[in-house]
């Protein structure tokens, strides 16, 4: 009865939230320093699809056209996608670690990525690549801080999770050292100004050509968490507990490191450094369902998705015409958030 209660309470929660969210999206697409009236955006967006166009009026401008379709879907749907693969990643790394205090930011990898993807802005490393240059460099980044960490945190085969920690602390501080020590070597103090706002998280560049990798490798990450989710909750039991159940300990958390090295180095290649999402997301959504990941992933995409495309209208609205970095207010809101939500009688049970 019990387990009927709650995969109820998880379909009422995604039936609900699903067209908040999707009408939420169309409305933060009108809002910014140029107002675009709710109608208007849905005849410049049905007008793009020949089956929906009988639907539309299509009296816009081209103003509204080039702000809609040119600038705000694009910006709006890059920041659901990443807001939805920074609490995923933050789930997989909760998984891994088996501590919910775990991060891209905790544990050093956002560090990682950022001073690899700062190392290809300022040195051109990988420029053969192209265009998935930038996001080969920040996963390389990423990957290889999340392994130090990992290997660092090992004693006797197993993690110590307060070494982990303060492990994860010391390398993210010393490859933000790198990161400003790359930032500063820059050729003029426009390229540093144009870092530094890069590094505190900022959706301002989005274009139709960074949604495609972003999007196909969070589908493909939470694909994988979602068929195997009945594996991260066994892992929350222990290594031994898990091997005993069936589990190849080993091998699920190298897919994890590899899952939270690509989420999070291709998600800080279009946005920059945005915290707080990935721990802040997992534990709303685990006081609403429960601790199942079957349920948990799900309501972070949405959430987390929600999160990020609201606080960058906030962004791009609080100083208009100018803009605040996304991650300046994720930090602001994110940090009272969180630190009330551990306060809580329901924060402290999870």
């Amino acid at each position: 009865m019990n387990l009927q209660k709650k995969e109820f309470k998880l379909k009422t929660l995604l039936i609900i939230l699903t067209p908040i969210v999707l009408v939420s999206m169309l409305l933060a697409v009108g809002l910014g320093p140029v107002s675009v009236s709710p109608a208007t955006t849905i005849n410049v967006i049905f007008s793009q699809f020949p089956i929906l166009q009988n639907l539309v009026s299509g009296n816009y401008t081209q103003l509204d056209y080039n702000i809609v379709w040119g600038l705000r879907l694009p910006r709006v749907l890059l920041g659901f996608i990443v807001g939805a693969s920074l609490a995923v990643c933050g789930v997989a790394m909760q998984a891994l670690v088996r501590n919910k205090l775990a991060d891209p930011f905790v544990l050093g990898v956002s560090s990682g990525a950022c001073a690899s993807a700062t190392l290809f802005m300022v040195t051109g490393t990988f420029a053969f690549l192209g265009t998935y240059a930038l996001s080969f460099n920040a996963f390389l980044g990423a990957a290889a801080s999340i392994i130090l960490v990992y290997w660092l945190s090992r004693v006797k085969g197993r993690i110590n999770i307060p070494t982990l920690l303060l492990s994860g602390v010391a390398i993210a501080m010393i490859l933000d050292a790198v990161t400003k020590t790359i930032a500063l070597s820059a050729p003029n103090a426009l390229a540093v100004h144009n870092l530094d706002f890069w590094m505190t998280g900022s959706l301002a560049g989005a274009k139709w050509g960074y949604l495609t990798l972003p999007l196909v490798m969070m589908l493909l990450c939470l694909f994988y968490l979602v068929i195997h989710y009945r594996t991260l909750n066994l892992l929350l039991l222990g290594d031994n507990t898990a091997g005993t159940l069936g589990v190849n300990v080993g091998r699920t958390q190298k897919m994890l490191v590899l899952i939270s090295s690509l989420l999070a180095g291709v998600t800080i290649a279009v946005s920059g450094s945005i915290g707080f999402v990935g721990l802040m997301i997992p534990h709303i959504s685990r006081m609403l369902v429960g601790s199942d990941h079957k349920k948990v992933l799900p309501l972070c995409v949405l959430l987390g998705g929600f999160l990020v495309v609201w606080t960058d209208v906030a962004a791009r609205l609080l100083l208009a015409p100018e803009e605040l970095p996304v991650g300046i207010l994720t930090a602001i809101i994110g940090g009272p958030c969180f630190i009330a939500l551990l306060k809580s009688k329901a924060g402290r049970a999870i």
